[in-house]
């Protein structure tokens, strides 16, 4: 279920040994790509999820660790496949918000969807690219020094 490969694609990151992998199913159906990799809960601590989250404002990022899927359906699947929500998940927000900074996130299932399968504008682009480095940032830390000293320092970044 992932990249024509059982086990993803073998390699480094910041000079650790990772599997990268990239699911081919759809995104409600995401923990079946995770399954045959994720076999024990020691496993499942060091797996790291990169998500969209209707709840954060966009370009905003946030790790979490064994929270619930907050309604976002590929994270419900991937907990029912790996029977635990002891993961990791960087949380990239998409929701617009208003001059205050309220979130103007959609609100019905058919308007969540369309919102999600959209296009950003352009200057939504620019906010989201802005925070790519936030995401290898995080990366980066949770590779090299563990769950704790990248969540300090992400969320100590915003």
């Amino acid at each position: 279920m992932a990249i024509d490969k059982k086990e993803g694609e073998k390699g480094k990151l910041f000079g650790k040994k990772v599997i990268i992998v990239t699911p081919d199913t759809y995104m409600n159906n995401s923990g079946l790509a995770f399954k045959k990799l994720v076999m024990s809960k020691k496993q499942a601590e060091q797996f790291v999820v990169l998500q969209d989250e209707l709840d954060l404002p966009l370009g905003k990022v946030k790790l979490s660790f064994g929270s619930s899927s907050g309604g976002h359906n590929g994270i419900n699947s991937i907990h029912k496949a790996l029977k635990t929500k002891d993961f990791v998940r960087i949380r990239i927000g998409i929701s617009p918000t208003t001059p205050s900074g309220k979130l103007k996130k959609p609100t019905g299932e058919e308007d969540v969807v369309k919102f999600v399968l959209g296009k950003f504008k352009p200057t939504e682009l620019d906010k989201l690219k802005k925070s790519k480095k936030l995401v290898r940032d995080a990366l980066e830390l949770l590779v090299t020094e563990g769950r704790e000293a990248a969540t300090m320092a992400i969320h100590s970044k915003q």
